[in-house]
C-alpha cells in the first residue's frame, strides 16, 4: 500500500512563489512507485486548495482561475485518520493523507505556524518541530542560541520596530559599537527580502527604513570582509546528521538578492527558474582541509543545538583572508530542498525525499511514545461551591 503524502506549499508569505517552485520540483522527483501524491496549496489569502492540477507548474499563472478548478479544503483529524474535506454549506470528503510534507518558506508556514497546527491535530509532518522553526526563522533568536553554544556568528545588534519609530536617534547610536559596512536585516524573513548593505549613516537610515516594511524586529550585522559565501545541508535529528557537498555561491551584486537565488536570466520565453538558484555555484568550495572540516562539524552543532530536524541548510561567511568562519543563518526548509548539494554527494533527489519521509515518520513515533496528558481528571469531583474548597485545599496540597 501507497504511503499519502500531503505536500503543503504556498502560503501567506513574501516567499510564496519560491515555495510553489521548491514543491512543485520535489513532488515531480517523489517515487510514485511508493507514494500517492496530494498537493496541498495554500493561497496567499491562506485558504487551501488541493486537486491534481496543482501540480502543473503552467497552473499558477493565473492564481484566479486556478482556484475554479480545484477543490478548497479543510485538514482535520477523525477517527484516526486526516481528512481534507471541502468547505462550504455542502462539506463532502475529498481525500486523506498520512503524513503532511509541509514545503513552505517565509513568515507563517515556516516559522511554527503551520509546524503548530499539524501537531495540534496529530498528524505526523515531515521536518523540524514548532521550537525548531521559530528559532530557525528568527534571525535574533538563532543568533542567540549560536552565541550561548560558543558557535562563530558576526556582532550586531537589534530592535524592534517601534523602539526605532519612538526614539530613532538611541537606535542609530546601538549601531555604533559596529563597524561599518553593515548590513540590515528584517529578522523572520529569507530569500533576502528587505536586505540591504550600509556604508555610511544615510544608507543605515535608508536600509532599516525598508527593512520595517517587512518585519517588527530589525537585526543589524558587520559585514564580513575579504568575504566568501558558502552553504552546507544537513539531514536527520538531534540522534544522528550527516552533511552534504559545500558549495560556494557567487553574485555580480553586493549580497545575493532574490532575483540572484530565484530568477534566472531572461529568454524569449520570458524568463527561467533555475535550481533553486540562478548565482553561479562551485560545488565543491574551494577548501582546504581544515576549513571544511570545521564547516561540517560546526553544522551538525548548530544543527542539534536548534533541535532540528529533516533537512537544512546553513549559510557561512568566510573572512578568506583571516580563514575565519561565522554561521550567518539556518533555512529550515530550504530552497529546493538542497537536492543539489546533496546530489553532489553521491545522494540523488529522490532518496533524500525517502530519507525525509523516513525521519518524518520516525519523528512522530518518538513524540507519541512520550507522556503527553494523564488518564486522571483531577475535576471529576468537582461539585458547585464544594468543589471551591477542593481546589483550594485538594489541589494546592498535591502539586
Amino acid at each position: 500500500m501507497k504511503i499519502r503524502i500531503g505536500v503543503i506549499f504556498g502560503g501567506e508569505s513574501v516567499e510564496h512563489e519560491v515555495s510553489i517552485i521548491t514543491a512543485i520540483q520535489a513532488m515531480n522527483k517523489m517515487d510514485t512507485e511508493k507514494y500517492e501524491i496530494i498537493p496541498i496549496y495554500i493561497s496567499k489569502k491562506g485558504e487551501w486548495y488541493t486537486g491534481n492540477h496543482l501540480r502543473d507548474m503552467e497552473t499558477y499563472q493565473d492564481l484566479n482561475l486556478l482556484k475554479r478548478y480545484a477543490h478548497n479544503v479543510v485538514l482535520y483529524h477523525k477517527k484516526g485518520n486526516f481528512i481534507l474535506q471541502s468547505k462550504g454549506f455542502l462539506k463532502r470528503f475529498i481525500t486523506d493523507i498520512d503524513i503532511a510534507f509541509p514545503i513552505v518558506h517565509g513568515t507563517n508556514v515556516e516559522d511554527g505556524v503551520l509546524q503548530g497546527y499539524l501537531h495540534s491535530i496529530g498528524i505526523p509532518f515531515v521536518g523540524s518541530d514548532v521550537y525548531a522553526s521559530v528559532v530557525g526563522q528568527d534571525k535574533v533568536f538563532m543568533k542567540q542560541i549560536f552565541e550561548s553554544n560558543k558557535l562563530p556568528i558576526t556582532k550586531y545588534v537589534w530592535f524592534f520596530d517601534n523602539e526605532y519609530k519612538e526614539d530613532s536617534k538611541a537606535i542609530i547610536n546601538k549601531t555604533t559599537k559596529l563597524k561599518y559596512p553593515l548590513i540590515i536585516k528584517p529578522a523572520s524573513l529569507g530569500s533576502s527580502v528587505g536586505i540591504n548593505i550600509a556604508n555610511d549613516h544615510q544608507e543605515l537610515i535608508n536600509a532599516i527604513e525598508e527593512a520595517i516594511n517587512y518585519d517588527h524586529k530589525i537585526i543589524v550585522e558587520e559585514v564580513v570582509h575579504n568575504l566568501k559565501e558558502v552553504n552546507i545541508s544537513v539531514l536527520g535529528d538531534y540522534e544522528h546528521q550527516e552533511v552534504s557537498a559545500i558549495e560556494e555561491v557567487t553574485t555580480a551584486n553586493a549580497l545575493l538578492t532574490y532575483e540572484d537565488k530565484y530568477i534566472g536570466n531572461k529568454n524569449g520565453k520570458g524568463g527561467t527558474i533555475s535550481k533553486g538558484s540562478s548565482s553561479l555555484r562551485k560545488i565543491p568550495a574551494q577548501l582546504d582541509d581544515k576549513l571544511q572540516q570545521k564547516i561540517e562539524i560546526t553544522a551538525k552543532s548548530a544543527f542539534k543545538a536548534l533541535n532540528s530536524s529533516g533537512v537544512v541548510r546553513l549559510d557561512y561567511l568566510i573572512d578568506s583572508k583571516e580563514a575565519k568562519i561565522y554561521i550567518n543563518e539556518i533555512n529550515n526548509i530550504p530552497g529546493s530542498l538542497s537536492f543539489y548539494l546533496w546530489e553532489k554527494a553521491g545522494k540523488k533527489y529522490s532518496e533524500l525525499l525517502d530519507d525525509l519521509i523516513n525521519i518524518g515518520i520516525k519523528d512522530y513515533k518518538k513524540r507519541n511514545s512520550k507522556t503527553h496528558s494523564f488518564d486522571s481528571n483531577i475535576l471529576q469531583n468537582y461539585n458547585g461551591s464544594k468543589g471551591g474548597k477542593f481546589l483550594k485545599g485538594g489541589i494546592k496540597g498535591k502539586l
